[in-house]
């Protein structure tokens, strides 16, 4: 490693942490280049013109029929219109939809009065049984007999569901479940998935470990993963015994909803663990657990960062509310804001203490900006239902798109009897079906492997086919489960040129921490999606760079070409070092270094060698 002696001062860490939230939302719209259909906002201008124009209403479309009629004129046409008007508004959810009874799409009142809300009530449950869908009623103002109607009438939030035809297509978001060590973090999911309470001493805690080890400390050091289901009615399917944990299959068959957890390990021996969990799960949710009685201390502030450079919504629990004193609940409070409202996040926390702001803050949630806060015991139970609640009604979150090539990232791999070699991961783009001819690799030598699947499993749940933005498992034929590893790429088998890997590739880089100065030969393990692997930087396009810097960088993989595509997140790490950053191309041409200054570390011994980059099939 080059460096040159350079203190790092509060300046330099306080240019870090700006720049971090600006380039995370400048890598969040350069996702475009990696998946198209993750099209930026167009920016809106200012036409007077067209906007008179567009008051008078001459476009070709009809003008849209109000839905107060649609729910109170008994036509027989109303109810149909009424079901197509929901189904679009599913279709956008993935499956579900919150629909503000009361309140016309523009935000207008519709102005119900008690007998007019019953009629609209019952014709909003007709119309969403027309489509599959059951209403649940998630709050309501002056509908009762005690409720003074207001200026706006009667109006409230139902969560409309549609019960899933088949399991692949049930409703599934995935949280990352991150913090420091003692936060919580496994004593919240066991209470949470199992229904129960914990005892103080870690009851609730001991089924989610993996190995003898975590049992012994108590400390988590792999990714685990849990999962919880919720009905079309918004209630959360669980064993009628208390204390007895369903199986994923139960909860996989019963679930109109799951929502999967990483349960990602809090101590700093295990960041590298952490890292690659959050960047191979590709969480559609992030939540920070920190303990009241400790705050944000140790491994809870790099989580954030990390999740602030992913650019994944975050929200935070506090715990252990039970055996702490107010005051340092209160300084647990207000240092959790600072840091959330600090340039480096810039979120605006919303603490949520009723079911009102509950379900008013979870469906404005798809703004990054938003940060709820919940406060809970995992022993006395005090306001778990409003996070139960919260997550039931979670929206969609993450861009996939179906009708792109197939792409599917390995983040595990395992041997299972009878069945053979099994990889799990995420797809990335695209469609798979049980039986298509596949692609796997890059092996050592850049190749890939053509192989077939013979199954594919979902929570454990054998189904026909996986799509874009789905977690799966995939059974494959006649490979070793030595052949495979993590950050292999499944593709589908065509009749065109083998997969591109590559052993270099261009970034654009943000330096978040370094104590001094980094110039070429410098290395550190780089993580991009579920590829974890060290790398050299072989030329940069400028003599050096340091925390707060923004420069194009050319790494090098050390141990062998990876599959990778412009556009793709990084981030690299050694000890405090951190990095965030996108692909800007792949390959590298030593003839037109980024710094025409200084030679390329490594062309002497590129010369010498020969580049793989094409990578052939290496037959079954």
């Amino acid at each position: 490693m080059s460096s040159k002696h350079h203190k790092q001062t509060p300046h330099d860490r306080r240019k870090g942490e700006h720049a971090l939230s600006e380039f995370a939302d400048y890598v969040e719209s350069q996702q475009a280049v990696r998946y198209p259909t993750v099209a930026p906002a167009p920016a809106i201008e200012e036409h007077e013109e067209l906007d008179i124009l567009d008051s008078l209403n001459l476009d070709d479309k009809p003008a849209a029929v109000k839905l107060k009629e649609l729910l109170l004129a008994h036509h027989p046409e109303n109810l149909a219109k009424l079901a197509a008007f929901l189904q679009t508004r599913i279709d956008e959810g993935h499956g579900e939809t919150i629909f503000e009874l009361g309140v016309e799409n523009n935000g207008d009142t519709m102005g119900l009065s008690k007998e007019d809300w019953d009629i609209a009530l019952k014709r909003l449950i007709e119309g969403a049984t027309e489509v599959r869908c059951d209403c649940q009623i998630l709050y309501t103002k002056g509908t009762t007999a005690e409720d003074v109607v207001g200026a706006e009438g009667c109006h409230g939030k139902m969560l409309v569901r549609q019960h899933p035809a088949s399991v692949e297509e049930v409703i599934e978001t995935r949280i990352a479940v991150v913090g420091n060590v003692d936060a919580g973090k496994s004593t919240m999911l066991g209470v949470l998935v199992k229904g129960g309470l914990d005892d103080g001493r870690g009851k609730a805690r001991v089924n989610l470990f993996r190995h003898k080890h975590e049992m012994v400390t108590g400390r988590t050091s792999s990714v685990g993963m849990e999962i919880m289901g919720y009905d079309t009615m918004g209630r959360l399917v669980a064993s009628d015994i208390p204390g007895r944990k369903l199986s994923w299959e139960e909860i996989g068959k019963r679930s109109a909803k799951v929502i999967s957890f990483s349960d990602l390990a809090g101590h700093e021996r295990y960041l590298r663990t952490t890292v690659f969990g959050l960047l191979s799960s590709s969480p559609n949710y992030c939540l920070l657990m920190v303990a009241a009685n400790n705050g944000l201390i140790g491994m809870s502030k790099e989580h954030l960062g990390i999740a602030v450079a992913l650019n994944v919504p975050i929200m935070v629990v506090i715990t252990k509310i039970d055996i702490c004193p107010p005051q340092i609940l209160e300084q647990t409070i207000n240092q959790v804001t600072r840091i959330l409202k600090s340039q480096g996040a810039r979120k605006i926390p919303v603490f949520i203490r009723n079911q009102e702001e509950c379900i008013n803050t979870a469906t404005q949630f798809v703004s990054r900006r938003i940060c709820p806060i919940f406060q809970v015991s995992n022993v006395t139970g005090e306001n778990l239902d409003l996070v139960r609640e919260f997550l039931n009604i979670l929206p969609h979150n993450g861009h996939y798109d179906t009708e792109a090539p197939f792409e599917f990232h390995i983040n595990d791999t395992f041997s299972v009897p009878f069945v053979g070699t099994v990889v799990s991961g995420i797809v990335k783009s695209g469609v798979v079906h049980a039986g298509d001819t596949i692609l796997i690799g890059p092996d050592s030598l850049g190749q890939f492997t053509t192989t077939s699947i013979r199954s594919i499993e979902r929570k454990r749940i054998s189904v026909p086919a996986a799509s874009a933005g789905q977690s799966a498992s995939f059974a494959l034929k006649r490979v070793r489960r030595k052949d495979v590893r993590k950050g292999m790429v499944v593709l589908p088998k065509l009749d065109q040129n083998a997969p591109m890997v590559y052993r270099e590739f261009v970034a654009e880089v943000l330096i978040l921490s370094h104590a001094t100065t980094i110039k070429t030969k410098y290395q550190a393990m780089l993580h991009v999606g579920p590829v974890s692997q060290t790398c050299a930087i072989i030329d940069i396009d400028r003599s050096y760079i340091r925390t707060g810097d923004r420069a194009l960088v050319a790494f090098r993989f050390v141990q062998r070409p990876e599959y990778l595509a412009p556009g793709d997140r990084l981030l690299f790490r050694e000890g405090r070092t951190k990095g965030l950053g996108i692909v800007k191309s792949v390959g590298y041409d030593f003839n037109k270094p980024l710094n025409p200054d200084t030679e390329p570390y490594g062309n002497a011994e590129k010369s010498k060698e020969p580049e793989v980059t094409t990578a052939g099939p290496s037959g079954t």
